[in-house]
């Protein structure tokens, strides 16, 4: 197995641990000095880990000239699974905007579309790479989240309350390049859904 197909299933391995971290009860009672509890902390640095696997599996596939069939089906789907985690997380934890759920039903809804696309792709012997618009969506996104999860890193204690607006709408230009970005890979990959008759 290459080294990117390892980053790649460790990320997803991440993600349950990320869950658990937040459900220790001594987590919850310690505060670090960032105003997060330990849990939250544990929970936004495994989360960092997960981004930054999802920079180098990529990078090492082109470089070492691996990239592979595995690596092209499983890769989006582990970007998937970590950014709803993050998303999810965020909506429950971080925001009192009721709305938000709406954006985040959303982005689900997206992410559903394109995960059947790719298995309907896939059922057809179709192996669709992750575009590149879907990794703009994944970067930004990813961003986005680490900002809200580590408290906006000080622009609260330099903006006070105000700070909330820089990261809502940090948190809304993800959402909405993710609707775009499914949008482009459904259009794209339209041939998938042709029937073949003849």
């Amino acid at each position: 197995m290459t080294i990117s197909n390892r980053l790649t299933i460790l990320r997803m391995c991440l993600i349950p641990l990320m869950i658990i971290v937040l459900y220790i009860p001594p987590f919850q009672e310690i505060t670090t000095l960032l105003g997060l509890s330990l849990a939250e902390l544990l929970f936004g640095l495994l989360f960092v880990v997960g981004s930054l696997t999802d920079i180098f599996d990529g990078y090492l596939a082109r470089k070492r000239n691996e990239v592979t069939d595995f690596g092209k089906f499983l890769d989006p789907i582990a970007d998937k699974l970590l950014t709803m985690t993050g998303m999810i997380y965020v909506v429950i934890y971080k925001t009192d905007y009721d709305f938000w759920w709406i954006l985040l039903l959303i982005v689900i809804a997206r992410e559903f579309i394109v995960s059947a696309t790719r298995m309907v792709a896939a059922n057809k012997n179709i192996v669709i790479a992750a575009s590149v618009y879907g990794k703009v969506k994944t970067t930004i996104t990813l961003i986005a989240i680490i900002i809200i999860l580590f408290n906006g890193f000080g622009l609260y204690l330099l903006l006070g309350d105000s700070a909330h607006y820089i990261t809502d709408a940090i948190f809304y230009v993800s959402v909405i390049i993710t609707v775009l970005s499914g949008v482009d890979y459904i259009v794209k990959n339209r041939q998938v859904f042709v029937t073949n008759d003849n």
